[in-house]
């Protein structure tokens, strides 16, 4: 799919997508009843049909670029269910489904072609109180496909009002706590690799929180959870979290499986525009491709004035970048010695784009590698590797604190 530049999310009012609605008191979690549940392809249509244990409220719609259909759900546990089981149809090469944030799930359908939605609609069942959910798609131009997608504005949907960023905070001098920015990959409807029964978005969490209680028992240093439960938050708005709070770096936390190869021990991410390898690229393209996947509506923007601006901000920052990954991987090779065999890496990761954070992406480990596996899944040696990166982070922060005062003279 090649690289994305993501911009700002747009919620657009247009006609194509179905209202939320409630058909029957809502108190608790629906879930699905795969058995009952199915994507079918007949030819000129696909119907989808989705049986829950309790009617709840729902809107779908369809976005573009790539094309894809998305219905929310307030609320379905989607936990142990998987919507791949259910598709009989060669045009929906892909679907994900889980929380996509608080008090809201989501299904998404990638389409290889585009298709309107001709009936949506939810049934509630008298005798036992089950819901089935029906849609059915039919073919239709690119052109009319695009004109008629995007998400609504839907009264209890709507995004909060853009907050107010404070500027950056000066440099770290020593005379303050150091704010460090942990960012446990993917989540919610986005779950990242897996291997071994093991979800890297749960794992990553897991670690992010082992590694705060670390960072922060040394009295020295402030931690801001990009998440703190198992919720999807988009790429972008990840380092808008970090710069809100005021953020002097940023450790995004990651855990890959690959299906080739026997790749093992942890690798220090980089941002630049051209990958230091292909295993790379196709990495970034993976983060930014679950972004589209997990059904976010991106408006692309190309405002060159922002672009040289934030170019010019980076010729400060990516040095300090490089300082941090070569750091942490000295401080993980000393904790553990579990490293790749190319532990500094590069690639266009679109969560380490902030030009004024110093930002490094940590894949602590591989999923695939049985021996990563046996160690990303040992509280032991998770407590080590948060060690190296605690003290990493604490000599990284001195030199730069030290590099600020020869900048000052």
């Amino acid at each position: 799919m090649g690289r994305l530049r993501f911009a700002l999310i747009i919620i657009a009012a247009l006609t194509a997508a179905a209202p939320l609605r409630a058909d029957a008191p809502l108190t608790a979690l629906a879930r699905p009843e795969p058995a009952r549940s199915e994507i079918i392809d007949f030819g000129n249509n696909i119907q989808i049909t989705l049986a829950l244990s309790q009617p709840v409220m729902w809107r779908v719609f369809t976005l573009d670029g790539p094309a894809r259909l998305v219905f929310d759900f307030s609320e379905v546990a989607f936990e142990g269910f998987n919507p791949h089981e259910i598709v009989d149809s060669d045009r929906i090469p892909e679907v994900a489904a889980g929380p996509v944030r608080e008090g809201w799930s989501r299904m998404v359908l990638a389409l290889d072609e585009p298709m309107l939605i001709e009936t949506a609609g939810l049934v509630t069942a008298t005798e036992d109180g089950t819901a089935v959910l029906k849609a059915q798609l039919a073919p239709t131009d690119a052109k009319t496909f695009a004109a008629k997608s995007g998400a609504p504005e839907t009264e209890g949907f709507v995004l909060p009002e853009p907050a107010e960023v404070p500027p950056p905070r000066p440099r770290w001098r020593g005379d303050r706590p150091l704010v460090v920015a942990l960012d446990p990959g993917h989540g919610g409807i986005d779950p990242g690799a897996e291997g071994g029964g093991v979800a890297e978005a749960d794992l990553m969490l897991s670690f992010a929180g082992e590694l705060r209680d670390v960072l922060e028992a040394t009295g020295r240093i402030e931690v801001a959870m990009t998440r703190n439960a198992d919720l999807f938050v988009p790429l972008e708005t990840r380092v808008t979290k970090a710069r809100a709070a005021g953020a002097d770096l940023f450790l995004s936390l990651h855990a890959d499986a690959l299906e080739t190869g026997r790749a093992s021990g942890a690798t220090i991410y980089t941002l630049a525009a051209d990958a230091s390898d292909e295993a790379s690229q196709k990495l970034a393209e993976r983060h930014d491709r679950d972004d589209l996947l997990a059904g976010l509506d991106l408006t692309h923007q190309d405002d060159q004035v922002a672009g040289v601006l934030m170019d010019l901000a980076r010729v400060e920052t990516q040095p300090r970048s490089d300082a941090l990954a070569d750091a942490i991987v000295h401080g993980i090779a000393e904790s553990t010695g579990d490293l790749h065999k190319r532990p500094r890496l590069s690639a266009a990761f679109s969560v380490l784009k902030a030009p004024d954070i110093p930002s490094v992406l940590i894949e602590l480990g591989f999923l695939s590698s049985r021996r990563d596996r046996a160690n990303l899944t040992s509280e032991a040696w998770r407590l080590q590797a948060a060690e190296g990166i605690r003290d990493a982070v604490l000599d990284w922060a001195e030199a730069d604190a030290a590099q600020t005062d020869l900048l000052r003279q």
